[in-house]
């Protein structure tokens, strides 16, 4: 048994783990940070939203990040025959606090949340592979291959491979999510001029999109996002898959025609589910290890340093007094669950081919567009005003499977062999 006693143990060192990590710590708890690999590691997930620019303040990397990030003033959504396209900017979204947000190559940011973690008085340590938990009611055991940690708390930030959830047999995937992504970084992609140049650009096409983040003045991140049974079928590459349905695509085709891969395309699939559970008896999943619905929207890395900020508030508490356990974890379940569920609807009703009919025949009357906007942008909060617009929205998605009340498109683009 190890000689070192810890508040809280955090396994994982990107966003859903750094960010607990430095707001208890700033509190003066005694907070070890297992890392499995060696940092930088390469991610994919490098798009920011602007709700996430006040836990940057609390985190102190606010201005560190501003210096190092490329700015993100708001998205584009273009379908893939390149025949309708819609911008918009965050500082029209429905009430939004934030305008901007960022966009910055994972490795540097997540490096950025672990030396600040280090810089605050977490300890980290990485290469350390956490293998299982022993939870008791008096604290948690954490076997690793330099041996084993014990905490009073253990937050599990492991990612989709979740340690926790793993061991207690919590995962359940999402059937109608079964996708698979292959992505890069490239150079030399085509971008508009000025403010247009700093957009997310998602390029939708039938059962499948593309995304281009752009990380510098070089280089863009481009993913695709298809069916996985559409994969299997098609027998290619990742990276061959990725240079065959850019081909497809005339506007795909346009941006690439000049673009030079840097590295090699990586790919990932299988990654839609949520756990049954975030919260036990000493212990909390925060992030992808606590459930990914899909890359669209870039949901991943604001969920993981929303959950971060709400399991550290969580904990920080019941260190001070155990017997708000049951209340404050109930809490982190409900408003993390509801979370999920806001942006579960949100991606179902992306895959329907009516939502980007809809989305880019966007109507200026009862503010609708400014209230996806605000959700675009991260506002989880429940306001009335977003509520029933979104209720709206989602209705006229419905009716237009029956009814064109907008015009419908005509040219569909598709991946199928």
């Amino acid at each position: 048994m190890s000689d070192h006693e810890y508040d809280v143990a955090i396994i994982g060192g990107g966003p859903a783990g750094a960010t607990p990590a430095i707001l208890l710590a700033q509190k003066g708890r005694r907070v070890v940070v297992l890392e499995r690999e060696k940092f930088p590691r390469f991610r994919i997930g490098e798009s920011l939203l602007p709700y996430s620019m006040g836990a940057f303040d609390r985190l102190g990397v606010r201005e560190i990040l501003r210096q190092k990030a490329m700015p993100k003033n708001g998205a584009e959504i273009a379908t893939a025959c390149g025949t309708r396209q819609v911008k918009f900017f965050f500082k029209d979204g429905f009430r939004l606090k934030h305008g901007d947000a960022f966009q910055m190559e994972r490795a540097a940011f997540d490096q950025v949340l672990l030396d600040r973690a280090r810089e605050v008085g977490a300890e980290v340590r990485e290469g350390v592979h956490v293998e299982r938990a022993d939870l008791r009611s008096d604290g948690v055991t954490l076997h690793t291959n330099e041996g084993t940690v014990r905490a009073r708390y253990v937050i599990d930030g492991s990612g989709r491979h979740s340690i926790l959830g793993s061991q207690l047999g919590l995962r359940r995937p999402y059937a109608h999510l079964q996708k698979f992504s292959c992505f890069g970084h490239y150079e030399g992609v085509q971008r508009d001029e000025g403010i247009d140049g700093t957009l997310t650009r998602l390029v939708r096409g039938e059962g499948f999109w593309f995304w281009l983040i752009p990380l510098d003045a070089q280089r863009t991140s481009v993913g695709l996002v298809m069916e996985a049974a559409t994969f299997r079928t098609r027998k290619l590459s990742p990276e061959a898959m990725l240079d065959a349905a850019i081909a497809a695509c005339p506007l795909m085709r346009e941006r690439m025609q000049h673009s030079t891969l840097l590295g090699k395309v990586q790919s990932a699939g299988d990654y839609s589910f949520r756990n049954e559970r975030f919260t036990g008896d000493r212990w909390i999943l925060t992030g992808d290890a606590a459930g990914f619905i899909d890359p669209i929207f870039s949901t991943g890395v604001f969920l993981a340093i929303h959950s971060g900020e709400r399991a550290a508030d969580a904990i920080d508490l019941v260190l001070s007094d155990a017997t708000k356990q049951t209340r404050l974890f109930a809490a982190y379940e409900k408003n993390l669950g509801g979370i999920m569920d806001k942006y579960l609807r949100f991606v179902t009703a992306w895959y329907e081919p009516q939502f980007i009919e809809v989305f880019s025949t966007p109507a200026k009357r009862l503010q609708l567009a400014a209230a996806v906007n605000a959700v675009l942008a991260g506002h989880v909060g429940f306001s009335w005003g977003i509520w029933w617009r979104m209720e709206l929205f989602y209705l006229v998605v419905r009716l237009q499977k029956k009814w064109p009340l907008c015009p419908r498109i005509t040219e569909r683009i598709s991946l199928e062999v």
